[in-house]
């Protein structure tokens, strides 16, 4: 299997594009309103409040724990501060849609090693891969979760996937812990994701890498198990990733496993997608909960998923203001406009899905 070339498949060019069509519509709206499309003082004044909220909450609960209930209820804060970091400030730096000067994005996106895991990675996997080939299955590693988990129509059926339904909420839960113990590593050494070759690291990837999780190691295990001791560190820490990778993985699983989401094979033999790339980011996307001020603050406007796929470089605090212009163009194309008025409406569609994936008759 290891020898087979995989290739990627392609996307049509079509006459009346409609990424071309929403490019010139928002970038009319930008100007107009004199809209720069990287982040301003609003998500400047978040990145400082959550990274600001990690560090305090970090130091208080290894330096001067509270008592248990009071350290729990702590690191769920913890686990929570971890998500937010990510959604908010890793995620649009790594996208360059945090600051218009680069190395204030490099910073950005290197938060994620704050969190023990892999820039470079994190940047091949979500950038690269999944933003290009949304939903594919053999390409896309976010729907890809080995035998535990079928999230995809063509993937393989087996008995344990009558049930993911009712269990996923526990593998949600170790996602953090397995990214930052498994998957980073499994990436390193086979150097690929998935049936996609890494881009060649250089010196200073390998050591940042390494760096990085020899950081997390002392900073988060060996700093902790010291000060507080071996159970009380396992607790804290199992809490605050837990709660961290549920949250992480809640988030992304809505924007495109639910029952409006498609999941489009390339046609053969020319391995070319049936769709423009537009059309298939519309198409295998989803929005949930966009009213909800609170949401978007919390989540970096991951609840506008449709329009970061769309707009990647630009920032998520613009979503709110593109999204009536991406709901209007998909309606003059006659294209489905996939949309959750809440949170738990697109967890309900997220668990529906599960259940017809669960059935080994559904392909």
């Amino acid at each position: 299997m290891s020898n087979i070339q995989f290739t990627a498949p392609k996307f049509p060019v079509v006459a009346k594009s409609l990424h071309s069509e929403l490019k010139r519509r928002v970038n009319a709206y930008m100007e107009q309103h004199d809209i720069k499309s990287t982040g301003n003082y609003k998500l400047f004044s978040k990145a400082v409040i959550l990274l600001s909220l990690f560090v305090v909450t970090y130091i208080h609960l290894v330096f001067f724990t509270p008592p248990t209930f009071y350290a729990i209820i702590e690191c769920v804060f913890f686990g929570g501060l971890i998500a937010a970091i990510g959604f908010n400030v890793m995620h649009d730096g790594s996208h360059g849609s945090f600051s218009k000067y680069a190395w204030l994005n490099k910073l950005a996106s290197s938060s994620i090693s704050v969190l023990g895991a892999s820039r470079f990675m994190w940047g091949m996997k979500h950038v690269t891969i999944h933003h290009t080939y949304t939903n594919i299955d053999g390409v896309d590693d976010d729907i890809e979760v080995g035998v535990f988990m079928r999230m995809a129509p063509t993937q393989k059926h087996y008995l344990l996937h009558r049930f993911q339904h009712i269990y996923f909420w526990v593998l949600y839960c170790l996602l953090y812990i397995f990214w930052l113990f498994f998957t980073d590593y499994q990436k390193y050494f086979s150097r690929k994701i998935g049936s996609v070759s890494l881009k060649k690291m250089t010196f200073l990837d390998h050591l940042e890498f390494w760096t990085v999780k020899l950081y997390h190691a002392a900073v988060f295990i060996l700093v902790p198990v010291y000060l507080v001791g071996w159970v009380s560190w396992l607790v804290g820490f199992l809490v605050t990733t837990c709660f961290a990778g549920f949250v992480l993985s809640i988030v992304f699983q809505l924007a495109h496993t639910v029952v409006d989401a498609e999941f489009p094979t390339a046609i053969q033999p020319d391995n070319v997608m049936p769709d423009e790339f537009a059309a298939h980011q519309i198409q295998t996307t989803a929005n949930f909960a966009t009213k909800s001020k609170i949401v978007s603050w919390l989540v970096g406007g991951l609840n506008f998923q449709i329009e970061h796929h769309l707009f990647p470089k630009i920032s998520h605090v613009h979503y709110p203001a593109i999204a009536e212009i991406v709901k209007k163009t998909c309606a003059d194309f006659k294209l489905k406009y996939n949309e959750y008025p809440t949170v738990a409406r697109a967890i309900k569609a997220h668990i529906q899905y599960l259940k017809i994936m669960s059935k080994p008759n559904f392909a």
